[in-house]
């Protein structure tokens, strides 16, 4: 049974509870409590509920000004997590999924968002320089990374949600976007469509290249005619999304089977395909990346493959404290298995 320290304010007026405290109603060691309380793992479990319990009753705070002169550690991870505009909860999900994991461990988390159009070093340069997180989780990765690049020069703790082109190993957790695609491939042919469109977004990203690359193998192995397009919109749920589908149902020939890597874009684009008269499902099979119920619930018919963000935030999570403590990086680097919905 691991530790876990207990944040809770000391009632007004009572004074702070410390580790010699937390020995003396326990009657271990101040060292023994001090190891218990980082985790250590050469105790006991019923040594970790002794001491848990303990300072759940007094309150106990971890001076973490002390903890960090001791140690040299900040027990902060820090998420900086990059505009999600493309994907419905995305960072909901992610930060809930990392919440969960670090329950129970010494760990904390800060959040630095990123709101520019392009990959910023600035604030992974920040928490390095500052030393304000003993690693880092960074999203959508692009293929020569600078954000990971940096941390790799000085070997810094990060995990990637997303791969990249690097030669060295770096942890990563990803989406299985090939299988994503090969799903969604196979389940056009099986229902018989011959001109399928690939709707994906931000070509700038190693996952546009993954995800485009297999879908071109996989529908000439199945006989089916491609087009790949990247709406050159900054904002998915804008106008001009649903105006995109508009363009789409007057192309000629018109595509008898859509393929979407983005939730949030299919919704709009489904509605400009509606007004002008398309019935998805009979004149336009489509398939989407799932990443909340909110697809399913507009269009209940739609075929969804889902991408189990929460997940995603627990696995980047364990590895990055996998990393922290000294594991090689060719030895953390996982994927995340799509699972599909077929709604016939």
């Amino acid at each position: 049974m691991s530790s876990k320290e207990i944040e809770r304010k000391p009632a007004k007026g009572t004074k702070r509870a410390t580790l010699r405290t937390i020995s003396e109603l326990t009657g271990l060691s101040p060292s023994t409590v001090s190891l218990a309380l980082r985790g250590g793992e050469r105790l006991r479990a019923e040594t970790y509920k002794k001491v848990a319990d303990a300072a759940a009753q007094l309150g106990y705070v971890p001076d973490r000004a002390g903890v960090r002169l001791r140690t040299g550690k900040t027990n902060v991870i820090a998420l900086v997590l990059e505009r999600t505009d493309e994907t419905i909860d995305f960072a909901r999900y992610l930060i809930q999924g990392i919440g969960h994991a670090i329950q129970g461990t010494r760990y904390h988390m800060n959040v630095t968002p990123e709101f520019g159009p392009v990959v910023s070093v600035e604030s992974i340069r920040y928490i390095m320089e500052n030393k304000t997180a003993d690693g880092v989780i960074i999203t959508h990765t692009t293929a020569r990374d600078p954000r990971v690049q940096l941390m790799m020069e000085h070997d810094f703790p990060f995990v990637t949600h997303g791969r990249t082109e690097f030669y060295s190993p770096h942890p990563y957790h990803d989406y299985h976007s090939e299988e994503f695609v090969r799903l969604a491939v196979e389940r056009m042919a099986q229902k018989g469509r011959k001109r399928v469109m690939l709707i994906v977004g931000r070509e700038s990203t190693y996952n546009y290249h993954t995800i485009v690359t297999t879908f071109e193998r996989h529908a000439a192995k199945l006989g089916i005619e491609t087009q790949v397009l990247s709406p050159k919109v900054d904002r998915p749920a804008a106008a001009e999304m649903r105006q995109f589908g508009r363009d789409v149902a007057q192309l000629s020939p018109r595509p008898d089977g859509i393929i979407c890597d983005s939730e949030l874009r299919s919704i709009f684009m489904i509605a400009g395909l509606e007004d002008e008269g398309v019935v998805i499902g009979r004149d336009i099979h489509f398939i989407c990346k799932q990443t909340s119920d909110m697809l399913p619930a507009l269009y209940p018919s739609i075929d969804t493959i889902e991408e189990d963000v929460f997940g995603a935030g627990m696995e980047l999570t364990r590895l990055l404290i996998r990393r922290i403590n000294g594991e090689p990086a060719e030895a953390l680097r996982t994927l995340g298995e799509p699972k599909v919905h077929w709604r016939d």
